[in-house]
Order: C-alpha cells, then sequence, then structure tokens
C-alpha cells in the first residue's frame, strides 16, 4: 500500500514539474515575441522620426527641428544625426535672431552640438560640420576668430565647396590681422561674386597692406558697382584719404564733397576736409569744417582735439 502511494505521488509530482516547465516555456515565447514587437515598434519610430527630422530640414522648419533633434538627444546624446541636425538648426537660428544675445544664445548651442559631433567617427570626411562650425566660431567674435579660421581652413581641406568659405576666411584673416592671407581668401571669392562688400574688404586689406594703388583701383570699382550708398560712403572716405596722402588734394576734395552732396552731413567728410584746408594753410575753413563734423557727431575723436576740446 506504502509502494503504491509513492509511485501515485511521484507520477503526479511528474505532471505538475511538466506542466511548469511548459508554462514557463510559452511565458518565455510570449516574451520573447513581445520584445521583438517592441524592438520592431522602436525601430519603426526611430526610422519615422529621423526621416521627419530630414523632411523638416528640406522645408525649412528650423525651429522644429531644433527641437525635435534636442529631444532626440535626452534619449541618444551621441547621435550623429541628432547632433548634427541640433547644430546645423541652431546655426539657422541665430542668423535669423535681431537680438545679438539671442544670436549668441543659438551660436553657443551650435558649437556645442557640432563639437560633440567631432567626437563621433561619422564625422571625419564631413566637412558640413567644420564648415558652420567655422562660421559660427565668426560669429562669437574677435576672440574666436582663431578658431573661426582652423575650422574653416579644415571645411577646405575636407573639399566642402560652400560659396561664402573664402569670404568668412578672408574677413576672419583680417580680423586677426593676417592680411596677406586676407588678400588671398578674398580673391577666390571675387572670383565666383565681384559684390561691393567683397571689393571694399579687399581694398581695406590691402591699405592695411600698405598697398595703397592697388587698394584705390578696388575702391574705384566698389564706387562704380555698389547700390548701397553706406557702401559708396565709405569707399570715398577710403578713396579720398588715400589720395590725399598721396598729394592728390583736388582729387580728395571731390570725394569728400561728392560724400556730402549723397549724405547731406557727414562727420568724417567734413573732418576730412577740415584737414584738407588746414595743409593748404586755410585755417578759417578748416575750422568751420571741423565745427561742421562736431555738429555733426559731437564726439567726433578727430575734430575735438582740433578746436582745442
Amino acid at each position: 500500500m506504502f509502494k503504491e502511494r509513492s509511485r501515485f505521488d511521484y507520477g503526479q509530482a511528474r505532471r505538475k514539474q511538466t506542466i511548469k516547465t511548459t508554462l514557463l516555456i510559452v511565458l518565455a515565447l510570449i516574451l520573447a515575441v513581445a520584445i521583438v514587437f517592441v524592438l520592431a515598434g522602436w525601430k519603426t519610430r526611430q526610422v519615422t522620426e529621423r526621416k521627419e527630422l530630414v523632411r523638416l530640414w528640406e522645408e525649412g522648419a528650423y525651429e522644429q527641428v531644433f527641437e525635435l533633434s534636442g529631444a532626440g538627444l535626452e534619449k541618444k546624446p551621441m547621435d550623429y544625426l541628432f547632433l548634427t541636425s541640433h547644430g546645423f538648426a541652431a546655426y539657422q537660428r541665430a542668423i535669423a535672431q535681431i537680438n545679438s544675445a539671442d544670436t549668441l544664445t543659438y551660436v553657443d548651442e551650435c558649437i556645442w552640438s557640432l563639437r560633440k559631433a567631432l567626437q563621433v567617427k561619422h564625422s571625419a570626411n564631413d566637412g558640413r560640420v567644420q564648415y558652420i562650425l567655422g562660421k559660427a566660431y565668426y560669429y562669437k567674435g574677435q576672440e574666436y576668430m582663431d578658431l573661426a579660421i582652423q575650422y574653416l581652413e579644415e571645411a577646405r581641406g575636407l573639399s566642402y565647396a560652400a560659396a561664402d568659405i573664402p569670404e568668412f576666411l578672408g574677413l576672419a584673416y583680417a580680423a586677426v590681422q593676417d592680411y596677406r592671407s586676407s588678400v588671398e581668401a578674398f580673391s577666390l571669392a571675387l572670383e565666383s561674386s565681384e559684390s561691393d562688400l567683397l571689393l571694399l574688404a579687399m581694398a581695406r586689406s590691402y591699405i592695411a597692406l600698405d598697398e595703397s594703388e592697388t587698394a584705390t583701383g578696388y575702391l574705384v570699382r566698389c564706387i562704380e558697382v555698389s547700390q548701397d550708398s553706406n557702401t559708396v560712403i565709405i569707399a570715398r572716405l577710403f578713396l579720398g584719404e588715400i589720395l590725399a596722402k598721396a598729394g592728390k588734394t583736388v582729387e580728395a576734395e571731390a570725394q569728400f564733397q561728392a560724400i556730402l552732396e549723397e549724405d547731406g552731413e557727414n562727420a568724417d567728410a567734413h573732418f576730412q576736409l577740415g584737414e584738407l584746408y588746414s595743409a593748404r594753410g586755410d585755417t578759417t575753413r578748416a575750422r568751420a569744417e571741423w565745427r561742421r563734423a562736431l555738429r555733426t557727431d559731437p564726439t567726433h575723436a578727430g575734430a575735438r582735439p582740433r578746436l582745442g576740446l
């Protein structure tokens, strides 16, 4: 009797164990299938999210790209697409701002994101990152011009052919007083676009190099092609000063008078006319022009000491 009960208990235990094992296997299979579906859904959402980023970028919806990529970085802080999208969108937001403080906020966000992107191996040959970084550092100001030059040169070295790289390089080199490199960069920029601002920038670099004759040619050309009165006035001021230093006082006076005809009252033009009249010994006319300069600009640094103020 004892043996029969033992065999019964043993068989029942075996059946319970088999059922338990079967249930565990079924649960494991259900869990595995659930994980597959979750992963598939996650991957689908990820693909959709990335496609949405590209679509928004192509539509120029930079603020939405900025927000979506920022949310993506909270989940994947070293994702290359999110980092570059966030950095590029931040730059676009920066240059759209009116307030300089807002501009710098977005510029800093751009630099933070793209510097992280450079740590990702995918960025090794992607000149877009260095290109935008270089321009972002340019907007940071004088203290960051060396970094602007570094990244713009890296972009050019990676054969990234953005049309405005030579112009930004020219401006950055001029800011650090490397005028020879500035002239070389501006020359490349002028090959694709003869804008008045480029001509003026080229002239200023040649003035800094004390190559007045070459600078004169660019200033004359700038005056000929420019449709912007302020740019023309600046070019005439530079040209008048060059002519005055060369002893061509009549031609210099004509440039300053042309500014007054264009602008009505211009403190710098009045001051320079005063300088010309003083050099000729006509003190009365000189002082009259310096007084006109001060009426236009009471803080004019040149006219005040001339009048003993």
